[in-house]
């Protein structure tokens, strides 16, 4: 039966790049930056590195199609190096690849690094990989924002709110990223707005706005792991461990079928049911301290905290409101600014929100640090409501 690894794998290091419009590095220099920090906060020599997964999801220009240009940036001596893609849930896919393996005491010390460089390529959004009829494979049923735009819509209409009450809420999330991501010093925005600016902001697809939707950004991010036992050794003596790491994928059922109403994401409902039984987390509203999750558009976030269980169904809007996941609040979420302000190079994005989490419960955040946490969450959510990648990570101080 498994057992999970919850307190198998101890965070020894981690580092992030300034996320923006990078024109002074490519995705190699990005990943050494990282790479630097979280080596230089583990205080190892990089001989101990015995592997490395890399994410990386859309940076073909860059990367290419294998690990090979992180081996040859990092000057790693010769051990494996694989890249791994799992859409918007790249960059944690790669942590839970060098958790798995020191877990299974396959290696003692694994990297986990993300990278892209999505600027240089001139497109306004995600780009696509391909020309062409290719492109439908991405987004096959329209943009991004116009999928998502649906996802407001049905839940708007199972739950009876009213458009002006849903922008309302939708506006206090991205309000809440901006005021974060001010005070966040490698974020890509670090511009506060005000309410109005964001509530009459042009309409990109009705009825998320501009400020409604996060934009993308070159950058990179890196976390080492060990096991607990060589993390005392280091000097370590209450690291921070992975309590959990759970994936799930869409099997076509949504798209497919007419069971799905359109108002959640059942993927981030089962990673984290799996995530917090791996966990052992009961009551995650009164267990978490802190959410980093996948707003790629505030509608996103919104229906998230409910597919997390951290406020009922139907009541998101009202408790965003109320302030419970602003940074002063019950559960904040978002502190550096999220994917809204922070950015998302899209197989850094993981592990970024990772490097928020542990940053803060090593107690370095700086302003924008929350108190003494224990526990902290993060999701990404790959593809579109209706045929998505989910993943949840848990992150906490071992006693």
């Amino acid at each position: 039966m498994s057992r999970g690894i919850k307190d198998k794998v101890a965070v020894i290091g981690m580092g992030c790049t300034r996320f923006g419009e990078r024109w002074d590095a490519g995705a190699d220099g990005l990943m050494v930056e990282a790479f630097e920090e979280a080596l230089a906060d583990a205080g190892i020599d990089r001989a101990r590195i015995g592997a490395v997964w890399v994410g990386n999801a859309l940076d073909d220009i860059n990367i290419g199609n294998s690990a090979l240009p992180a081996a040859h940036a990092l000057r790693l001596d010769r051990i494996p190096v694989t890249r791994v893609e799992n859409m918007c849930a790249t960059g944690t896919e790669a942590l839970r690849g060098a958790a798995y393996a020191v877990a299974a005491g396959a290696v003692d010390i694994a990297l986990a690094i993300g990278v892209e460089k999505l600027k240089d390529t001139g497109y306004g959004g995600l780009p696509l990989r391909t020309k062409g009829v290719q492109n439908d494979l991405w987004m096959p049923y329209g943009s991004a924002p116009g999928t998502f735009a649906q996802l407001a819509g049905a839940y708007a209409a199972k739950h009876g709110i009213g458009a002006d009450d849903l922008k309302r809420a939708m506006a206090h999330v991205s309000w809440k990223s901006h005021q974060n991501g001010a005070a966040s010093p490698k974020a890509h925005l670090r511009k506060a707005v005000d309410m109005e600016t964001i509530l009459r902001a042009p309409i990109i697809a009705d009825p998320l706005g501009l400020y409604d939707c996060c934009g993308v950004s070159d950058g990179a991010a890196a976390a080492i792991v060990t096991t607990p036992q060589i993390a005392q050794e280091l000097g370590i003596d209450h690291p921070v461990t992975v309590k959990a790491i759970q994936l799930s994928a869409s099997n076509g059922n949504e798209m497919q079928f007419g069971t799905w109403d359109g108002a959640s994401v059942p993927n981030t409902q089962a990673a984290a049911q799996r995530a917090y039984a791996e966990a052992g987390i009961r009551d995650p509203r009164s267990e978490l301290d802190m959410t980093e999750v996948h707003d790629c558009f505030s509608i996103t976030e919104l229906v998230i905290m409910e597919d997390l269980g951290l406020s009922d169904p139907g009541r998101a809007p009202a408790d965003i409101l109320d302030g419970r996941y602003d940074s002063d609040g019950d559960i904040p979420c978002q502190l550096d600014g999220g994917l809204k302000c922070f950015g998302h190079p899209v197989g850094a994005s993981g592990l970024r929100m990772a490097y928020e989490i542990y940053t803060q419960l090593m107690g370095r955040a700086g302003e924008r640090q929350r108190g003494s946490p224990k526990l902290g969450l993060t999701h990404n959510l790959g593809g579109a409501p209706f045929n998505s990648v989910a993943a949840v990570a848990i992150l906490g101080r071992m006693d």
